[in-house]
């Protein structure tokens, strides 16, 4: 233990992990240590590099607020968040895909009655949102609850707008007895991830854009069905093939469609997958 070098200092760490008594925490530290010693010598890490990488990381901390989540961030533009939903989220076919959750959600978002308009003075054009919640076997879900939030047409959400002192399209709907629901809100615009930071600075150095396309974000929950997290994206938004957090799916992409009082219309079906028995 007196004379490690880089080819057996992996074994020496790992040696003080064999007491742990987590299992999990165990076999999760270990692969950690594995990689990242392996990524080390894969690229010959400087030390310079090492003290900028943790430079880098102490900035998203002392960034990150209740109103903004650098670390979830940085793992969305890595493809690690859109990784673990993939893992964690698979389902049968013809069940709704999930997708990242975002760093956005607010607990305790105001509950509406079908119908009503969850803009609440956001910015942008008026837009109908309706469709049906039913389960893999194609039963609807009554009562389903969906939580639902979006950006306004600056590119940015309520917790976003400094002084907002209230919640500003997103809401709470309750499915009717035959899993259907309709609100109002705006339309979907694309937007820009917040880039002002490190991780901004990380994705211009790699010569990548910031932009998310156009989407909804739903949270979907209903008594004996998995819960749903996803999004609903637009199909004419430039930036599907390249989303900075690697979140469309092709079956999330639904049309937006103009209606003849300057508003926009688009319809989507949720399919949930039932809880396993037992």
């Amino acid at each position: 233990m007196r004379n490690l070098d880089a080819d057996t200092l992996t074994t020496a760490v790992l040696a003080r992990h064999a007491q742990a008594p987590d299992a999990r925490l165990r076999q999760i530290m270990d692969s950690l240590v594995h990689h990242l010693h392996d990524f080390a010598r894969e690229v010959s890490l400087t030390e310079a590099e090492w003290e900028q990488a943790i430079a880098f990381l102490t900035e998203c901390g002392h960034i990150t607020s209740d109103q903004r989540q650098e670390f979830i961030l940085l793992s969305d533009v890595l493809g690690l968040s859109m990784l673990t939903v993939a893992l964690n989220h698979r389902k049968p076919a013809g069940c709704t895909e999930a997708t990242v959750f975002g760093p956005f959600h607010v607990d305790g978002a105001p509950r509406y009655p079908l119908g009503a308009d969850i803009a609440n003075g956001a910015r942008g054009v008026p837009c109908l949102v309706r469709g049906t919640v039913r389960g893999v076997g194609g039963e609807p879900v009554p009562g389903a609850q969906l939580d639902v939030w979006q950006s306004d047409a600056d590119g940015l959400y309520d917790v976003q707008h400094p002084g907002l002192d209230h919640a500003q399209a997103r809401g709470i709907f309750t499915a009717d007895g035959e899993g259907r629901f309709h609100f109002r809100s705006i339309l979907a615009m694309p937007y820009a991830i917040p880039h002002d930071g490190p991780v901004g600075r990380l994705l211009q150095a790699l010569g990548r854009h910031p932009w998310r396309p156009a989407h909804l974000h739903f949270l979907i929950e209903a008594p004996g069905y998995e819960t749903l997290t996803t999004h609903v994206f637009r199909r004419d938004d430039p930036y599907l093939d390249s989303d900075a957090v690697f979140g469309v799916r092709q079956s999330l992409i639904a049309d937006w469609r103009p209606q003849p009082d300057g508003s926009y219309l688009v319809e989507f079906d949720f399919v949930l997958n039932p809880v396993p028995a037992g």
